[in-house]
């Protein structure tokens, strides 16, 4: 990431609210220490859906909805085209670490625990085939989904693999396709999610094939012949590229990753630059952490970015957790009660919604946007706002519940401060005591 953890929070609180003038002092020393200018970051554009100009915001509550998009480094308005390349080898029959399918047990390795002999069949590798690391990309690659905006974005859904000759070890056919177009190109999100029901079913299988995946996923979101996708030529074409492993596949056995392999799949990701891809990867545990050479020049290669996931159930977390429009972070102010929501749902597009608390009357809210580069913006507008059907002690409750959940959201921020400060006077003292050496020499 762009930014450090401690410059993360500071920047954020300090966009906040001109009330919070230490949180703001800190974040400009803190941009100035790294030498950051204005010509250094991107244009930032931002567009408020709701409320409207104009509108009255009417709630039992004194919290009003604010809707609208970002987006950094782009003039005109921006649509996404979305391709999600899942890794189905055989590799991804393995636990993912956590309980998935949220059934109360988490899905473990019976070669890997002291269990009584026959609990399970030799064969199986995870306990609960639903807690595995392809459920974990299949719920993650829906939870991303679900998090875009239909019209502004569209999905697309391929499956690599591999099929071996059990006999060679290698590939079972020279022509075989060993990625799999599953959902072309579309904004119909429900049938894109069924179809992830499917690639469950049909489970795990085969060898790794990152070169495959990556040039359907070029012939998909360019409209090249052959595709059944058609092609939005405004659109940002980006690859999702899940993996658990290396790539083994086109090249020699498919259990052996080969340096050939990984020059295949790099020379597809210099492929997918030319053709106006970018390539976010996930490499998904142990294994595909011990040599990501593959997918991370494919994200580098692409201007994407690459994400290691250790465990790798927190792909779960982590694929919507990469923004395409280059947008960090949206903090909403109220500027008229000095009131800030941190509670702002941020999607990968851009897109945002969050709730900032509100008096009767007239309300000038500020929305602030951190961009990945570091740059900020801000736009301000006038919500008026009228109460409806709430009680006295109702508004108590929820004004108490808000102003809490803010209270901790500044005490961790204040936390993180006084924790930078004491590094820097560690770093002072370190310096004086090197310097009083010197002296006694």
């Amino acid at each position: 990431m762009p930014l450090t953890f401690h410059r993360y929070f500071a920047q954020r609180a300090a966009i906040a609210a001109a009330a919070l003038l230490w949180v703001a002092s800190f974040a400009l020393n803190a941009s100035a220490a790294t030498g950051e200018s204005e010509s250094e970051v991107a244009a930032i554009a931002i567009d408020i859906l709701s409320p409207t100009a104009g509108e009255i915001v009417r709630n039992r509550v004194h919290v009003a909805a604010i809707r609208g998009t970002a987006r950094s480094g782009v003039k005109d308005p921006l649509d996404f085209d979305v391709m999600i390349a899942i890794d189905v080898s055989k590799s991804t029959r393995f636990p993912s670490g956590i309980d998935v399918d949220e059934d109360g047990d988490v899905g473990f390795n019976p070669h890997e625990e002291l269990i009584a002999p026959g609990m399970y069949h030799e064969d199986v590798v995870c306990s609960d085939p639903d807690d595995s690391i392809l459920s974990a990309e299949i719920q993650a690659a829906r939870i991303l989904i679900d998090s875009l905006t239909a019209g502004r974005s569209r999905v697309g859904v391929l499956t690599f693999s591999g099929e071996v000759d059990l006999e060679t070890g290698e590939r079972a056919s020279p022509n075989q396709k060993d990625a799999q177009l599953r959902v072309a190109m579309t904004d119909d999100f429900n049938a894109a999610k069924e179809e992830l029901d499917e690639i469950h079913r049909e489970g795990s299988h085969g060898a790794t094939n990152f070169s495959a995946a990556i040039r359907l996923a070029v012939v998909e979101l360019v409209g090249l012949t052959g595709s059944k996708s058609k092609a939005r030529p405004r659109a940002r074409r980006m690859l999702q590229f899940l993996t658990d492993g290396v790539p083994t596949f086109p090249y020699g056995r498919g259990d052996t990753p080969d340096a050939e392999d990984t020059e295949e799949a790099i020379n597809a990701a210099r492929l997918a630059r030319k053709a106006g891809l970018t390539i976010n990867s996930f490499a998904l545990g142990r294994y595909a952490l011990e040599s990501p050479v593959a997918t991370t020049e494919m994200a580098r290669l692409t201007g994407g970015v690459y994400t290691p996931v250790r465990n790798p159930g927190e792909i779960l977390a982590f694929l919507r957790s990469v923004s395409f429009a280059n947008i960090e972070d949206v903090v909403i102010t109220n500027l008229t009660t000095n009131d800030i929501s941190y509670d702002v749902h941020l999607s990968p597009d851009g897109s945002f919604s969050g709730f900032v608390p509100v008096g009767t009357g007239r309300n000038t809210v500020q929305v602030t946007v951190l961009a990945s580069d570091g740059g900020e913006n801000s736009v301000s507008l006038n919500v008026d706002f009228e109460q409806s059907g709430l009680t006295e002690n109702e508004l108590v409750v929820e004004l108490e519940r808000v102003r809490k959940r803010n209270k901790k959201m500044m005490l961790m921020l204040e936390r993180k401060r006084i924790e930078a400060f004491r590094e820097r006077q560690k770093g002072v003292i370190t310096i004086e005591a090197e310097k009083d050496e010197g002296d006694d020499e």
